[in-house]
């Protein structure tokens, strides 16, 4: 639409944010899972992550959730391997 002339460059931006998908949450259950589908153990999925092996603990036990960089890689992870990440 922009390229065609009917809206500015800013509004092209917003409009461009607000069709991004949400990431989903992640919960225990499903970072387990997404573990289990790597064949990753929680060291080495936390240094794939760059965070720490307590904090992957505390996701799996569900006294901790993650959000903001954590969220995004685990959806990248889950969408698109392993391969992605390193």
């Amino acid at each position: 639409m922009h390229a065609l002339g009917f809206i500015d460059q800013r509004k092209m931006r917003k409009f461009d944010v607000l069709c991004q998908t949400p990431i989903p949450d992640y919960d225990s259950e499903k970072i387990r899972a997404l573990r289990d589908r790597f064949k990753l153990s929680q060291a080495v999925l936390a240094s794939v992550l760059n965070t720490s092996l307590s904090t992957v603990r505390q996701w799996e036990i569900g006294d901790k959730h993650p959000s903001g960089p954590s969220q995004k890689l685990l959806n990248l992870l889950e969408r698109k391997g392993l391969d992605a990440l390193i």
